[in-house]
């Protein structure tokens, strides 16, 4: 027996392993990211005043109002993590709130180092659920599965 065979032996059954493991990773991923965005949305939606303070005083949203600002950005943060939790319209609401994601650093001057690397790993994450989609354990799957593939 060959070290190729060997090495090739070895490492399906891992790689099998890791494969039957990637949804869940996906999953995670999607509902790490959704819940982040989530408790944002309801603390803005929870203290109304507060939200529109912050947006009036610091928070620079470029081209829009504060006052619309506030209700766009907290309408975004409870919306779009729930699409993205259960992966409908995955890659969509991954696109939205990386966008959103980007507009609140830039609209955020006083952000920390620590603010911006954690604003930067959402960034990942949404973009690899941008490029990859959900995954297996989400509602696109399913449909994808039942309505567009004949159901196989």
């Amino acid at each position: 027996m060959s070290i190729a065979t060997t090495i090739a032996n070895l490492a399906g059954p891992v790689i099998r392993t890791l494969e039957f493991f990637g949804p869940l990773a996906y999953l995670g991923i999607r509902l790490w990211v959704a819940n982040v965005f989530w408790k944002s949305g309801v603390n803005k939606f929870q203290s109304w005043e507060t939200t529109k303070f912050l947006f009036q005083y610091e928070y620079k949203v470029p081209l829009l109002n504060p006052e619309v600002a506030a209700f766009l950005g907290t309408a975004t943060e409870l919306v779009f993590p729930v699409l993205l939790a259960i992966g409908f319209g995955g890659r969509f609401a991954a696109v939205v709130l990386f966008v959103f994601n980007i507009i609140a650093v830039i609209s955020y001057p006083s952000l920390n180092e620590a603010g911006v690397q954690q604003h930067q790993l959402w960034g990942l994450m949404l973009m690899l659920l941008v490029c990859y989609g959900p995954g297996k354990l989400s509602v696109d799957h399913f449909i994808r599965r039942r309505y567009l593939a004949g159901g196989s």
